[in-house]
């Protein structure tokens, strides 16, 4: 099982948290053509090794994270809050999802 260490929970299962996507892909925009959406979706690269991902938190403080995983192993590297933009960029239907992540303090 994997495991992700939430900046405001601690260490929880990979169970209670929602893969939004990666988080280095730019996204064409909403009203692109058909074809760059074909492009972003279908032909993108699926790196291996380690990769920033945008995950939330949806069963726990449903903040918005960046984790650096190990597509091989699936090795949980780095776990950081994702900034606002990001998510906007990233998950634009997501963008307005509640979070307590703005009035919590990180766990130390």
């Amino acid at each position: 099982m994997i495991r992700i260490d939430c900046p405001f929970c601690g260490p929880r299962d990979m169970d209670e948290f929602t893969y939004i996507g990666n988080a280095d892909v730019a996204w064409p925009p909403l009203d692109a053509p058909q074809e760059a959406w074909c492009e972003a979706v279908f032909f993108h690269d699926n790196p291996r090794g380690m990769v920033r991902e945008l995950w939330q938190h949806t069963l726990g403080c449903r903040s918005f994270l960046i984790i650096e995983r190990d597509t091989l192993t699936h090795e949980i590297g780095r776990v950081t809050m994702a900034h606002p933009a990001e998510v906007a960029a990233l998950a634009p239907a997501r963008a307005d999802s509640p979070t307590r992540s703005e009035t919590m303090e990180p766990a130390e």
